[in-house]
């Protein structure tokens, strides 16, 4: 088990949608232990703004975000797993990313940064797989945009997994995806602090990433749990602020709240940068056609899970993913999951998150018996 460890890919690294970086740094985390056929590994694809740092490990003691699911006797068993986590490619927890220093210039990216796309992340993370002595993932994992990522992996570099793990994820994002993360990227944008991109970092465009973050955060649950979970609650006198037009509601604090923290954590331009790749990204790329590229993909096995009230990556996108998988030959698991907390689910939800997980990664070595497919049940069953 390690804390943060960087892996640097020597030389040009040529981007999918043109231009290059060179000498680029991977950020990435291992838990378990790889075993003498390196046949045991997990490569784990996070969404677009968390770390490497997946799960607490001796090295690292504080809690990842996806604590519930990685360790000993849960779904990515480290007593039998070797898991890697990464940092995506353009994030700014590590890996090369807009706020990295341009070795041409000595000044930080910024905008100059090459387009990004989730091919790039994937090839990347394909780069320090190769060198850690890999030739065949286990499987690859990716929730949300590390979906699309384990997706563009598998594409790009036929037979490199054996078996896929994708929730809440898709082959290309919808129009409300795209105007909603589009709109994000405006806020951002047109705050003055952004200066097109070249501000002094730990300052920045403060504003517009808190409204693109309270955006966010409103779409990444559903309207139901908003309702369970504040109804109209208004927040006490103490808090109040005085302002006609200011925090009166409890959701409203608990947004500002969560909003304030992630600008303190986060670059405003890796942030801009990896939401247009999710927007970029297109499984018929690489084909011509869906049916094309997932024939390609050289998967024997996948586990697709969507939540119903999933409002950026919808449940239909999920059944579209699980079908096309398997008309290109792979044997596939869908489930679809009644959880309150929308795309979140991934995160918060692990009581029915791990039980599918589990079962599927525990059928490792199973030739035998094939997998059977979960269709969703019927409304009121």
């Amino acid at each position: 088990m390690s804390a943060r460890q960087s892996f640097r890919i020597d030389g040009e690294f040529a981007l999918y949608r043109g231009g290059k970086l060179r000498d680029p740094v991977v950020a990435y985390e291992t838990w378990g232990r790889l075993d003498r056929s390196r046949e045991n590994a997990v490569l784990v694809f996070p969404g677009m703004s968390p770390s490497a740092h997946a799960a607490a490990s001796p090295a690292d003691p504080a809690p990842g975000w996806w604590e519930g699911m990685i360790g000993p006797g849960l779904p990515l068993d480290t007593s039998r797993y070797f898991v890697i986590c990464v940092n995506s490619l353009g994030s700014c927890f590590g890996s090369t990313g807009p706020a990295s220093t341009d070795p041409e210039t000595g000044r930080p990216y910024a905008t100059t940064f090459p387009v990004l796309s989730l091919e790039d992340v994937a090839n990347a993370a394909w780069a320090l797989v190769s060198a850690l002595g890999i030739r065949q993932l286990d499987t690859v994992v990716g929730p949300s945009m590390g979906g699309m990522s384990a997706l563009a992996l598998v594409l790009q570099h036929p037979g490199a997994s054996r078996r896929l793990v994708s929730i809440s994820s898709a082959m290309r994002a919808e129009p409300l995806a795209i105007g909603l993360r589009s709109l994000q990227r405006e806020m951002v944008r047109r705050d003055p602090e952004w200066r097109s991109g070249r501000y002094e970092p730990g300052r920045g465009p403060l504003r517009g990433m808190r409204l693109a973050r309270k955006l966010g955060m409103i779409t990444y649950r559903s309207a139901e749990e908003w309702r369970q979970r504040f109804g109209r609650e208004r927040v006490s006198g103490e808090r109040a602020t005085g302002d006609p037009f200011g925090i009166d509601f409890e959701v409203e604090a608990y947004l500002d709240a969560h909003a304030r923290k992630f600008i303190g954590e986060f670059d405003a331009n890796a942030y801009l940068y990896l939401s247009r790749a999710m927007d970029l990204f297109d499984v018929a790329d690489h084909g011509g056609s869906v049916a094309a590229a997932m024939a390609r993909t050289g998967l024997e096995r996948a586990l697709v899970i969507g939540v119903e009230t999933d409002l950026l990556f919808p449940l239909h996108q999920q059944r579209e993913l699980a079908e096309a998988l398997e008309a290109g030959g792979c044997e596939v698991e869908f489930h679809a999951l009644p959880c309150l907390q929308g795309h979140d689910a991934f995160l918060v939800d692990m009581d029915r998150m791990r039980p599918p997980m589990a079962t599927f990664l525990d059928a490792r070595g199973r030739t035998a018996a094939r997998l059977r497919r979960i269709h969703p049940p019927a409304r009121g069953a």
